[in-house]
């Protein structure tokens, strides 16, 4: 049986790491505010292709190491570091976001590379899901055994599904409350939460590290 509570934490857990305003969010708004939702959203779905990409990577990668303990530690520990340093860019970045304020058709193909491309080639993002889906990996495997890694890995997944639709529907919808202003304050929010997610696998990673029998 799998513990609602648990599954919503990893929905939310996946929300909040597509949530910080980066490159990709920025263009999934801007196409947004352009053209509508499918724009927005397809920009989102290159994205997310992109994302699922390095999570089979890491999935394949690493799922049969998990046990060892020098890999659990190092996984907390460069997880912890990456969602800290990811938060912590992401509210003092709120401060420089601009919104391109040039008006134009893309077609939908154009924004789906724009989100694929934007994700599959930033090395921050090879590091970012090595470190924080590897640290999702070890405390799965842990704390549930292996059989369960799919299970949440797709409630990581469904989070980020979720975020794509809720920023595309805004952006349809209530355009004229984005305003810079609104995207700082989710900017804020969204790095603030990842900030607290970064400390508790550091937090999970020391604890392992001195107190693992």
């Amino acid at each position: 049986m799998f513990s609602v509570t648990i599954l919503l934490s990893y929905i939310l857990l996946g929300f909040t790491l597509a949530a910080p305003i980066g490159p990709v969010n920025s263009a999934r708004i801007d196409k947004g505010i352009k053209n509508g939702f499918w724009h927005a959203w397809t920009v989102g779905f290159g994205s997310m292709l992109a994302d699922g990409v390095f999570m089979i990577m890491v999935y394949i990668g690493m799922v049969h190491f998990l046990e060892i303990d020098i890999i659990q530690i190092f996984l907390w520990l460069f997880g912890g570091f990456v969602l800290i340093y990811t938060g912590m860019e992401s509210i003092v970045g709120a401060q420089h976001l601009k919104l391109d304020s040039l008006r134009g058709k893309d077609s939908l193909f154009k924004c789906f590379l724009t989100g694929f491309i934007m994700s599959i080639t930033s090395p921050l993002s090879i590091l970012f899901w090595l470190g924080i889906y590897g640290s999702i990996l070890a405390k799965t495997a842990q704390e549930n055994g292996t059989s369960s890694l799919l299970i949440y890995s797709s409630m990581i997944f469904l989070g980020l599904t979720l975020w794509d639709l809720i920023v595309a529907a805004l952006t349809n919808s209530f355009r004229r409350f984005l305003t810079i202003g609104t995207l700082r304050g989710i900017s804020i929010i969204s790095g603030a939460s990842l900030v607290i997610f970064g400390v508790y696998f550091g937090y999970q990673g020391m604890m392992k590290l001195f107190f693992s029998s």
